[in-house]
């Protein structure tokens, strides 16, 4: 077998050296050095080491490359199924991260816990004790007699673990606390979690073994570690929301083996996280009496709509510059939508603070939101309310055009589900046939949805 060695590699270039040095003779950038693994005795040299995939080097054509449906098991938690795209494929690696104490290690222990009383699973933590594993299995009323836990950081001594528990699945909490002994800087550096990650990536595949990594975020809420680790790993999935809130998201931004931007709800309880299978009702939850600048539209994330409350509050501002804050939405597309309100509209609001919000703490991408957006800060503006029973959705262009978006009939059928009487929706999204009691007002331009909202 051949010998690995000690190398330092940069980078921003990628130019290797055998020792190291505070800046790159290369590329001249400073601090980029770090440790790495190269394996020594030429490319002919017969390492009989395999790829990330697992598998030794093969060329077939691709009608000879078998498509059968990849065989999945379910977790326990359809909310967590529905992320994954299905349920849990054998060999998959899938990192899951969020700030601390959102719930990671929780819904992890719970899907453990669960699963051990079908397959062998084992949980490996590396930031706590198994007396304090087993005191939260306790705390949130689990099953405890058939998970396997282990307190470890060396990636080696895992993985002959592994070879001998054979458990079907595995969890690693978390990979900036694993180290390879073959590396001598600290964990949680970027070679280490690096070599780690690619050591348990090729375990996986080779053993049919499905893993879960819990992965760090930075302040910003990025995954921290490197970039590669995010490209290595099958699915990546971030949990959102406060930490002090009683709602959890999960979303996936990467994933394989289904749907990215899918989005699992969670309710934070004293036994540990509970699905939320009709989101809608959670996040309608509203004021008795009708309030200006509020107004419900229809999103959705991955595979099914979702109707939220998007809140909007404006006021004089006392500032040269008035201020724009969004909580759930984008900033830069508030200040467009702002601008193209004042052109086509008529309605300048350069003297006003506009404030934004999506309740429950939803994080609205599409574009689906700004017709809704603008009739939220136009009820703040007028001081005027919006019927409970209006749905508002649509895409505004920068020359008032209303946009049709994605799946406009089934949010509609959304809104009928949950007794919605009226809608506001694109020209391009109104069905031949309404569904029962939803009455459609179609729109092509700003013009008329502002008519429509205040006749």
């Amino acid at each position: 077998m051949a010998k690995a060695k000690r190398m330092y590699g940069c980078t921003e270039c990628g130019s290797t050296f055998p020792k190291w040095a505070g800046q790159c003779s290369e590329c001249g950038a400073w601090n980029t050095l770090t440790e790495t693994m190269v394996e020594s005795g030429g490319a002919a040299a017969p390492t009989g080491r395999t790829g990330w995939a697992g598998q030794q080097a093969q060329i077939k054509t691709l009608a000879e490359v078998s498509v059968e449906e990849i065989p999945r098991f379910s977790t326990a938690s359809g909310e967590l199924d529905r992320v994954l795209g299905g349920g849990l494929v054998d060999g998959s690696v899938v990192l899951i991260g969020g700030d601390p104490g959102i719930g990671k290690s929780t819904i992890l222990l719970q899907t453990l816990c669960n699963l051990a009383t079908r397959m062998p699973a084992l949980y490996v933590t590396g930031e706590e004790s198994q007396q304090q594993v087993a005191m939260r299995a306790r705390r949130l009323g689990l099953p405890q007699d058939q998970l396997r836990v282990m307190t470890e950081t060396c990636i080696e001594t895992i993985i002959a673990t592994a070879r001998l528990e054979k458990p079907k699945v595995m969890v690693i909490d978390s990979i900036q606390t694993i180290f390879t002994e073959q590396l001598q800087s600290a964990p949680g550096g970027v070679s280490q979690v690096r070599e780690s990650a690619a050591l348990l990536v090729r375990y996986a595949k080779q053993s049919g073994t499905a893993i879960f990594l819990v992965g760090h975020v930075t302040k910003e809420g990025a995954l921290a570690g490197p970039r590669v680790l995010e490209h290595m790993v099958d699915t990546v999935l971030y949990f959102e929301g406060e930490s002090d809130g009683r709602l959890r998201l999960l979303r996936a931004v990467k994933n394989r083996f289904g749907a990215v931007n899918e989005l699992g709800v969670f309710g934070m309880t004293d036994k540990g996280l509970k699905e939320v299978s009709n989101p809608s009702a959670i996040f309608l939850t509203r004021a008795q009496e009708e309030v200006p600048g509020s107004v419900v539209m229809a999103t959705w994330e991955g595979t099914r709509p979702m109707l939220v409350e998007v809140q909007a509050l404006v006021d004089d501002s006392h500032l040269a510059n008035p201020r724009r804050v969004t909580l759930g939405l984008d900033q830069n597309r508030l200040a467009m939508l702002l601008a193209v309100l004042h052109r086509h509209g008529g309605i300048p609001t350069h003297d006003q603070d506009v404030f934004l919000n999506v309740v429950g703490g939803v994080k609205v991408l599409e574009t689906a939101s700004d017709l809704a957006l603008m009739a939220a800060v136009m009820s703040s503006l007028r001081n005027r309310p919006l019927p409970h029973d209006l749905l508002v959705f649509g895409e505004v262009g920068l020359s008032g055009e209303v946009r049709p978006v994605p799946s406009g009939q089934e949010r509609l059928k959304e809104a009928a589900k949950h007794g919605f009487k009226r809608a506001i929706v694109p020209k391009g999204n109104a069905p031949k046939e309404a569904p029962p009691g939803l009455q459609i007002i179609a729109v092509t331009r700003l013009e008329q949805a502002l008519d429509a909202l205040f006749e």
